[in-house]
């Protein structure tokens, strides 16, 4: 009997294969925070992407869930080093790692996950191994490349649109479209499909960070996993924001300047005051603009891939379900 392949047998895979992964036991400071952070769930849509891009070209799509932990792994140790930087109190609706434990035991086990996540990539097949490794480590540099350059923003007022979008491809869209990428390469597809692969996933993370950034203003608390307004208390540069310091005006200018420019406030009043601000210069309607236009250039590579519709149909429903996230 042939089973149906759906994202959810992916997921289960997934999650038996993160739930068997063995980080290190001893010291328990070192190693604990790591089951705990990989434990919090999310939505593993960065290795549930690389079991779909095998599953595209291979029936023994199993040979990419090792790999596609690395990514989740890389990932996640990307989120508690950042959450360090943001000083961030939640991830996913629980304590951060620093603020359950310490900063120093974060940094440090974020550091021994970069480590596992290059032993986890060690288990691709030889012949596809050096090309891996080198497309991981550029994405990595890139990652890393786009987070300096957000710590850059915070001190610039003038960030343009097109100098955000080149950041968050860095940190956020880079990563997405690898760990599509990979799931290719370690099913054999030639060049030009893993190149629509990682561009495809360029673009639809970069669709994926701009709802995040609207999330933050306009998301449920009870469904978004952060502290709903964050960045606005934060003065974080994100699309909204810029998009409102370029389009705003006379008073609505002065207004969202001198909110911008407080150092006392209550933080309820800051998040309703500069929302507001957003709705009047239409900023929702253009972020949910943008976003789509970059989820259709994802589904457009997607739909160039040379491999069997049914298959790919997979892969698009599940970006599909992307688009109408709350969390």
């Amino acid at each position: 009997m042939t089973q149906t392949i759906t994202p959810s047998l992916f997921l289960e895979a997934l999650h038996q294969e993160i739930q068997q992964t063995d980080y290190g036991r001893h010291p328990a400071e070192l190693y604990d925070p790591i089951r705990y952070i990989m434990n919090l769930g999310g939505k593993r849509m960065r290795p549930l992407m690389t079991l779909m891009a095998a599953y595209l070209f291979t029936d023994d799509w199993r040979k990419a869930l090792k790999p596609a932990v690395a990514v989740e792994v890389f990932h996640n140790f990307t989120l508690m080093h950042d959450d360090i930087m943001d000083q961030a109190p939640l991830r996913r609706g629980r304590p951060t790692v620093h603020e359950k434990w310490n900063h120093n035991i974060a940094i440090l086990s974020g550091d021994v996950m970069l480590v596992n996540a290059y032993e986890l990539l060690v288990d691709v097949e030889t012949p596809y191994l050096k090309k891996v490794l080198m497309r991981f480590n550029r994405t990595a540099a890139d990652v890393c490349e786009g987070q300096q350059l957000d710590m850059n923003f915070e001190t610039r007022w003038d960030v343009t649109e097109e100098e955000y979008i080149a950041m968050i491809r860095l940190k956020t869209s880079v990563l997405l479209g690898f760990a599509l990428e990979l799931g290719g390469i370690i099913a054999g597809a030639g060049c030009e499909a893993t190149d629509l692969l990682r561009e495809g996933g360029i673009d639809i993370g970069l669709g994926f960070q701009l709802k995040d950034d609207l999330l933050d203003v306009y998301g449920d608390p009870a469904k978004f996993g952060k502290q709903v307004g964050g960045d606005i208390i934060a003065n974080k540069k994100t699309f909204l924001l810029i998009e409102a310091l370029q389009q705003a005006t006379g008073p609505l200018k002065e207004e969202l300047t001198d909110w911008l420019g407080r150092t006392d406030f209550d933080k309820q009043e800051k998040v309703q005051a500069v929302t507001a601000i957003y709705d009047r210069l239409g900023i929702r309607q253009l972020t949910e603009q943008r976003i789509a236009d970059y989820f259709t250039r994802g589904f457009a590579n997607f739909e160039s891939l040379p491999a069997d519709p049914g298959r790919k149909a997979v892969l698009l429903d599940f970006a599909e379900q992307l688009i109408g996230r709350e969390s």
